[in-house]
Formats: C-alpha cells, sequence, structure tokens
C-alpha cells in the first residue's frame, strides 16, 4: 500500500508542475464484486470503498486521470439464486488495493472558463495494478496463501457538475475487469491447491466500485481557445 502510495504523489507532483487545471479529490462508496461465489449483479454494491484521485483537464472534452482507490470485497453462496451455489455454501472475503491511470472524455463540453453550472456524463478507462489475497477453499473454509498483485481494466461510467467555481460532484460506477480468476478462492496460482479448483476457470473474476466524487480545482487555467 505505501509503495502505491509513494507512485500516486510523484506522478501527482509531476503532473502538478504542468500548469493547466488540476482537480484533487476523493471517492467515498461502495464494492462488490462478481465471480466464482455468491450473488452476479454487476451493481450491487455491499462493502465500504473509498479512495482519492487527481485529473489533469487538458482540454474540455478530456482529462488525464490518475486514483488510488481500496476496498474490501466478499460474497456469500446463500445469497445467490443459483440452486448449485446456494446448496454449495462456500462464501469469501477479501481486499483490493489499486492504483489506476486512465483516460476520461466527457461527452460535452466542461469549459472551466465558463461562469455558471456545468455538467455532463463521462467514461473513463485505463489500466489498474491492484493488491489483493491470494485464497484457497479447504473443507468449506477460505484461507489465505499469500498476497499478489495484478492487472486490470477499468471501465467507468458516470455524471459529474460544477458546484461551486472550485468543486465538481460526480457519482460513477466502476467496474473493473480483472487477469485473475482467484480474488475468491476458486482457482489458487499454488500449484498445491490446484485440486481444490472450483467454479469456470475459463472466465476472470470482476469487482466494481460505485460512488460519489468530490474535486477541488486549482491551477492555472488552460487556453483551449485553438480548438
Amino acid at each position: 500500500m505505501s509503495r502505491i502510495l509513494i507512485a500516486f504523489l510523484l506522478v501527482f507532483t509531476y503532473t502538478n508542475s504542468h500548469a493547466q487545471i488540476n482537480e484533487l479529490g476523493i471517492f467515498l462508496g461502495g464494492s462488490n464484486y462478481v465471480g466464482d461465489v455468491g450473488p452476479t449483479s454487476y451493481i450491487a454494491p455491499k462493502d465500504f470503498g473509498f479512495g482519492i484521485l487527481y485529473k489533469w483537464n487538458r482540454s474540455k472534452r478530456h482529462s488525464y486521470r490518475i486514483s488510488y482507490t481500496q476496498g474490501k470485497i466478499s460474497a456469500s453462496d446463500a445469497d445467490s439464486k443459483v440452486s448449485g451455489r446456494k446448496d454449495r455454501g462456500y462464501s469469501f472475503e477479501n481486499s483490493v488495493k489499486e492504483l489506476s491511470l486512465a483516460l476520461e472524455f466527457n461527452f460535452f463540453d466542461f469549459d472551466l472558463h465558463d461562469s455558471g453550472p456545468i455538467t455532463t456524463p463521462y467514461i473513463t478507462t485505463g489500466v489498474s495494478l491492484f493488491r489483493y489475497d491470494e485464497l484457497y477453499v479447504l473443507n468449506g473454509t477460505t484461507r489465505t496463501d499469500d498476497s499478489r498483485n495484478a492487472f486490470g481494466i477499468p471501465i467507468i461510467a458516470g455524471i459529474k457538475t460544477r458546484l461551486t467555481d472550485s468543486f465538481i460532484l460526480g457519482f460513477e460506477v466502476g467496474a473493473r475487469y480483472t487477469f485473475t480468476d482467484n480474488l475468491d478462492g476458486s482457482n489458487p496460482k499454488n500449484d498445491q491447491f490446484k485440486r481444490l479448483q472450483f467454479g469456470n476457470l475459463n472466465s476472470n473474476d470482476w469487482y466494481v466500485f460505485s460512488g460519489i466524487t468530490l474535486t477541488y480545482t486549482f491551477g492555472q487555467n488552460p487556453c483551449f481557445c485553438a480548438e
């Protein structure tokens, strides 16, 4: 976690040295997981997630974005509508600590030179590096093996509005497709636990953060006149 935060601060320091409209703020919301245990709903926040984010507004239509987000993910077969999962009765808890680099695209012009309220939907994608616990299930009990890093692809959709000249409020839902199938203990990497695999081994896990962002704008206004 400390290494991720140091990387975040280094990138923030570099981008802040190039004067543009900057945004620095927080994310607060919920998290959920989609995989081989529990329900299969993609947007169903049940655990707490939070983070910090920085945006460099390159134009009225797009921004470069770096964020650090972490949260708990959990699921239980008892909450599933699939009879086979309910009969199996597995459950797990894990955590993700994520650093993301992404490009944010606004559907409408979001020109911070303009006075008054501004609102636009937006989409964001890029690449994420996250840390999680490797799990395995033995005799119906989920256990921790070690911690690993993995990559993911964030797919985020949201809407944001300027509250004042300095504050921007957003609401977003961000699904992460991950390059691991073991957030839930179904596909452990450790060879000695291979016999304990279960579920669909050809489908990787997802996790989702849903919530609000509140950012503070600062820095020199960029000139978008040439666009």
